[in-house]
């Protein structure tokens, strides 16, 4: 399956961004799919997961009651709502997709997207 993720871009603290990782080649309503994020010099961490059909998901403590995680399979595609965002926010976003469980850790990934920049300012 190959990902395309975007909707990233530079918002003052406080705002909200919404990204988009649209999916194509495969039954995407096969894969679990999560958002990871890397800031530079840190390594990449989970921020959330949906499992297939979107019933079940997982959020890192750091972006709980922020962040909100969707998918709608009829559009192969999968959202992050992303409110009150904070200067710590600021990473590049990946989604990536499994085919079965909704894990949190990356390297239980099949596929990743490109990354799309998320830049808070202070």
């Amino acid at each position: 399956v190959q990902l395309q993720a975007s909707g990233g871009g530079l918002v003052q603290a406080g705002g909200s961004l919404r990204l988009s990782c649209a999916a194509s080649g495969r039954r995407f309503s096969n894969y679990a799919v999560g958002w990871f994020r890397q800031a530079p010099g840190k390594e990449r961490e989970f921020v959330v997961v949906i499992d297939r059909h979107g019933g079940s998901t997982d959020y890192a403590d750091s972006v709980k009651g922020r962040f909100t995680i969707s998918r709608d399979n009829a559009k192969n595609t999968v959202y992050l709502q992303m409110n009150n965002l904070k200067p710590e926010d600021t990473a590049v976003y990946y989604c990536a997709a499994n085919f079965g469980g909704a894990w949190t850790i990356a390297t239980m990934y099949d596929y990743w997207g490109q990354g799309t920049q998320v830049t808070v300012s202070s």
